[in-house]
Parts: C-alpha cells; sequence; structure tokens
C-alpha cells in the first residue's frame, strides 16, 4: 500500500507514506499528523507521494550521464523487437563519442549545435544529422518518463531542414525483378512491405500471434509501431499466398521460431548485402553501378499501389500507418508513367469532345451540299 490515511480524533488525520525498506528489509514509513478535514489529509497525501516517486530527482539529475540514458534507449529497442542493430550503430558511431560522458544537466542547445557543425564538416546530410539527434531525443524523453526520472528538464533540440527527400519507388516489373533475384529467406519482407507500405522494423518484428490466416489479418501491437499505435492490417492475394508458406516452413522446420520472417529460425537482423547485390542482378542500379533502391522505397511504392487500387486514403494511411497527411502527401509520388497515363486520358477526352462537333460540321455540310442540288 503506497499511503494511507488514519483517522486519531475528529480533525486529526495520521497520513503514512510508504518509503521502501531499509537495508535489513524492514518496511519504512514517513508519518505526518493534519489538522484539519479529510480532504486536507488527501490532499498531504497526495502530494507526499508526488515527491516520493520524484525522490531523488533532482539530486540523480546531477549524476546522470547521457551515456546511462543511451544505455536505457538500446534496452528499449531490444526488448521491443524494434531495429537494434541500426540504433547500436548509430549510437556507438556518432551519438555517445560525443555526448556520452556528458551530465544530463549539463546538455544545451549550445552543445547540440556543436555536434551539428561537427557532422556537417564531415559532410553528413542533413537527413543523417537529424536521425542521429532522434535518438539523443528519444534518449532523453525515455529518461524522463522513467520511474523515478532521471532528468529533470528537456533541452530543446533543433532539427534541420532536409531538402534531400528520396522519390524512389517500384514499378511492378522492378518488384518482380527485384523478387527473383533476391535469397529466399528475403524474398517474403519483399512482397510484404510491397503489399502494405510497413516500416522495415515493423516487418521483422513480426511474430507469429500477430498473424491470423483464417481471418486474413495481421494486428500491429503498440510498442512495435513508429508511433506506438496499433493496426491492423488486410491480407489478401500473393501476400496471404507467402504468409501460408512462410507458416508452412516454420511448422515443418522451426516450430519454436516466433517470427514470422527468420533465417535458419532465427530473426533476421540485417539483410544489405543481400538487398544491394539483388538490386544489382535486377539492374536496378545507379550510373555508377550502384544499388538504386533501398528497402523504404518500398513504403512509398506500398502507399502508391493502394492509392492507385482505389482504396481510400483513410485506409491507406490506417495500413501504412501515417498519421498526418502532409508525411502521406509526400509518399504518394507521381512518376512520369502516371503524368504520361495523366496526358493519355486528356487526349482521348479532349478527342471525345471533338467528335460530337466534328460529326456536327459534317452534318451542316452535307445539309449545304444537299440544298444547293435541290436549288439547281
Amino acid at each position: 500500500m503506497p499511503g494511507q490515511i488514519i483517522f486519531r480524533a475528529r480533525n486529526i488525520w495520521l497520513v503514512r507514506v510508504y518509503l521502501g525498506c531499509d537495508a535489513s528489509g524492514k518496511r519504512v514509513y514517513e508519518n505526518k499528523t493534519i489538522h484539519g478535514n479529510k480532504k486536507d489529509a488527501e490532499g498531504y497525501l497526495n502530494e507526499a507521494l508526488r515527491r516520493r516517486d520524484l525522490g531523488g530527482t533532482e539530486t540523480a539529475a546531477q549524476r546522470t550521464a547521457i551515456n546511462e540514458l543511451l544505455d536505457d534507449l538500446l534496452t528499449d529497442y531490444r526488448i521491443n523487437g524494434k531495429d537494434y542493430d541500426w540504433a547500436e550503430r548509430k549510437v556507438r558511431l556518432r551519438v555517445r563519442p560525443f555526448f556520452g560522458s556528458i551530465q544530463a544537466r549539463k546538455l544545451t542547445t549550445s552543445v547540440v549545435q556543436q555536434f551539428i557543425e561537427k557532422r556537417q564538416k564531415e559532410e553528413a546530410a542533413n537527413a543523417t544529422i537529424n536521425r542521429e539527434l532522434a535518438i539523443l531525443k528519444r534518449a532523453l524523453n525515455l529518461g524522463r518518463r522513467h520511474t523515478p526520472p532521471k532528468i529533470s528538464r528537456l533541452p530543446h533540440i533543433p532539427m534541420l531542414e532536409e531538402n534531400n527527400v528520396r522519390k524512389g519507388f517500384f514499378e511492378h516489373d522492378e518488384y518482380l525483378r527485384m523478387k527473383q533475384a533476391l535469397p529466399e529467406d528475403i524474398r517474403p519482407l519483399l512482397v510484404f512491405a510491397y503489399h502494405t507500405g510497413c516500416r522495415k522494423g515493423e516487418i521483422l518484428s513480426l511474430r507469429w500471434d500477430q498473424v491470423d490466416l483464417s481471418e486474413r489479418l495481421v494486428r500491429l501491437h503498440p510498442g512495435t509501431t513508429k508511433n506506438d499505435e496499433p493496426r491492423v492490417i488486410p491480407v489478401a492475394g500473393e501476400l496471404h499466398e507467402m504468409l501460408e508458406a512462410q507458416k508452412r516452413t516454420r511448422d515443418a522446420e522451426f516450430p519454436h521460431c516466433e517470427f514470422v520472417f527468420s533465417r535458419d529460425g532465427r530473426p533476421i537482423r540485417n539483410f544489405r548485402k543481400s538487398w544491394d547485390q539483388a538490386c544489382i542482378q535486377a539492374r536496378l542500379v545507379t550510373s555508377s553501378g550502384a544499388a538504386s533502391r533501398m528497402f523504404h522505397d518500398l513504403r512509398r511504392t506500398g502507399v502508391r499501389n493502394l492509392i492507385r487500387a482505389g482504396v481510400p486514403e483513410k485506409t491507406a494511411m490506417a495500413i501504412s500507418g501515417h498519421k498526418t497527411r502532409s508525411v502521406f502527401d509526400r509518399y504518394n509520388i507521381v512518376s512520369e508513367g502516371d503524368l504520361k497515363d495523366a496526358a493519355e486520358r486528356l487526349a482521348a477526352y479532349l478527342s471525345a469532345k471533338s467528335k460530337p462537333a466534328a460529326r456536327g460540321r459534317q452534318r451542316e455540310s452535307s445539309h449545304t451540299i444537299r440544298t444547293q442540288r435541290n436549288r439547281t
């Protein structure tokens, strides 16, 4: 019991607040006698509980180093099945070397700006710097929400404007070539992303208890999505067939594997090398011969496919997990093929509009000729 209010006499109350146990295991309480009505005692108890829960916050904040917050961040990524390898690499190579030894209370916007200047001198893209700052912000927010809080304030962390938004996506023939080129254990990831527009982390963390093949639904639980909100994804056609095949393979070869997408019964963490090799084999390369497609391009592609298929935008956003319309618009990219289709439709429309006028002129001309013949 965290606290008690004990009646002693009229307008006299004993408020007891449980503080924990001492070194010998004995329970320790803070006792306070309150003179007044019961509401006064309740008010004191609530405030005492708040002080207890925040106990040591200011003192802890004086000592908490960002290294500790980054450790907590990586633990959060690991236990929630997020892209741990990506986060660990960013923390180890970029965030920890600069911020790790700094005490949280000494982190200021000026210190963050020094990091930004350093990374810009290293010719890092704005988007790359923003992802590194996002990791720092996430670590600070986790520390603030910790019980008791590990930091007492959140400094302002400025983000850079990103003008290097990728516009890549897969045409269907490119998707087919890529599917043919990918290793068998990575191919299902391509199919799932192409049909749903889900993020890589959401796909890699997917477990069989989230898949209902009979109802043809996949449920993304809170904590497995970027915005921590659940989603329900309908499954049909090629996507359903792929999941059924995955289930048969898993039941036959790795019955204890809980992950939908695995490599020899173990969760897939990284497949960058296989992906780049498949891009080259599928002739999806830049002028220098490097892979020209990223896995995230499938997210844009999935959204565009849903819209082209006539799915209402609100439903498409619910499937892909986009919360704001601005981000959705950015991903719903118009390709050169879309523009050509629009031009052809416009030409067909104008041609159809022109035909009645042409037929009218033809009838008028025929009528004039007949009139002239009658006169002669």
